[in-house]
């Protein structure tokens, strides 16, 4: 049948070159290259200021290893992770929801495009603030603080992916009658992937700021509550300490999840 053609070729995958996996470990190693050398960068920079305004990395890093062996580090961490986690699944389910709404309906996207600029606009303080003065400084308040600042950037990506359908594939699937199944999984979404991979990339980095914020406004543990302290007692070397476990935390996502999905949903492009 010719439905089933259509899907066959949908489902075929393009092989990609062989020089890509040549090109991935060197891109590999210049990331690598970019960090020894921001190293060395801050080295430095140590030799030229003050050892009490900039510590060298060795300082840091014992540091780092002091407070993970006293299990400060990885509890505030797995607090502030939790948090994270639950706010950036909400936010990108609500906001990717409120974006493919106002991108496929005009109407929608009417009524809803000037409560998403004054969602945009917001300062995250001012929401965080309000959060907790309007219900108390708890779980409940630091999560929705979160998800309210969140979604608005996710809807205004997905929007604009929603938009940026291609509407003669779609008629495509339509004409040879392919199950909206298929429709769905191999015309309709691949086309929403490289939005919904920057609203993830660009959620992550946002989440992490918004959640460091509301712990140290209004919350009694977490990274941000830590850092607060760090900073009455202008303990430096702790502050680095705990962003050199944050940014060991951002490589792993990065690493494991994100670029390997940016690969699988973009390997159909040219190499």
């Amino acid at each position: 049948m010719i439905s089933s053609g259509v899907t066959a070729m949908l489902d075929k995958n393009i092989q990609p070159k062989q020089t890509k996996s040549r090109g991935s470990n060197t891109s590999t190693l210049i990331r690598i290259a970019s960090l020894l050398l921001l190293l060395a960068i801050w080295q430095l920079s140590v030799w030229l200021f003050a050892v009490q305004m900039l510590p060298s990395p060795t300082a840091v890093f014992n540091a780092l290893i002091d407070h993970i062996a006293s299990n400060e580090l990885p509890y505030h961490l797995g607090v502030t992770l939790q948090r994270v986690a639950f706010s950036f699944t909400i936010a990108m389910l609500l906001g990717s929801a409120i974006g493919l709404l106002m991108g496929y309906f005009k109407k929608v996207d009417n009524w809803f495009d000037s409560l998403l600029t004054l969602g945009l606009n917001i300062p995250a303080l001012v929401t965080i603030i309000l959060c907790f003065m309007w219900f108390g400084l708890n779980e409940f308040s630091a999560v929705l603080a979160v998800i309210l600042n969140k979604a608005p950037n996710v809807a205004v990506t997905l929007r604009e992916g929603a938009k940026a359908i291609d509407k003669s594939l779609m008629e495509v699937a339509k004409v040879y009658q392919l199950p909206w199944q298929r429709t769905l999984t191999k015309v309709y979404l691949p086309q929403l992937y490289p939005y919904f991979l920057a609203a993830a990339r660009t959620g992550l980095a946002l989440v992490w700021k918004i959640v460091l914020v509301v712990e140290l406004v209004g919350c009694s543990d977490g990274v941000g509550f830590q850092l607060g302290n760090f900073f009455q007692f202008f303990d430096i070397t702790s502050i680095l300490a705990y962003t050199f476990a944050f940014a060991a935390i951002i490589y792993t996502i990065e690493g494991l999840v994100l670029r390997p999905w940016e690969r699988k949903v973009t390997r159909w492009r040219k190499c």
